[in-house]
């Protein structure tokens, strides 16, 4: 799917409808001390047995990809929650 870089959409900080830019929002690294994380690690060790079962097939094709907009007057960051799709592309085009 083809999806503008820049739209024009309301901004709850400036409270009337601004310019925003797009990216694709991407997750950063997990932090290996975080307690869940620690948790997650200490229930996985052991002799073969997992946490949770193995998935032999996939049941979705996609993922969902969240988008992250920026205000262009004030600066304001703020998601566009899951769109399930194959592939994105992010394109140049007149607002």
């Amino acid at each position: 799917m083809k999806f503008p870089k820049r739209i024009r959409t309301y901004c709850p900080r400036c409270k009337t409808h601004t310019v925003h830019t797009v990216a694709v929002y991407k997750h950063g690294k997990r932090r290996t001390m975080a307690e869940g994380q620690r948790r997650y690690e200490r229930k996985q060790e052991g002799y073969g047995s997992k946490r949770r079962p193995e998935q032999k097939r996939f049941a979705k094709v996609t993922k969902k990809v969240v988008l992250k907009i920026t205000c262009t007057q004030c600066g304001y960051t703020r998601h566009i929650l899951g769109i399930r799709l194959k592939k994105i592309e992010l394109v140049e085009k007149a607002i």
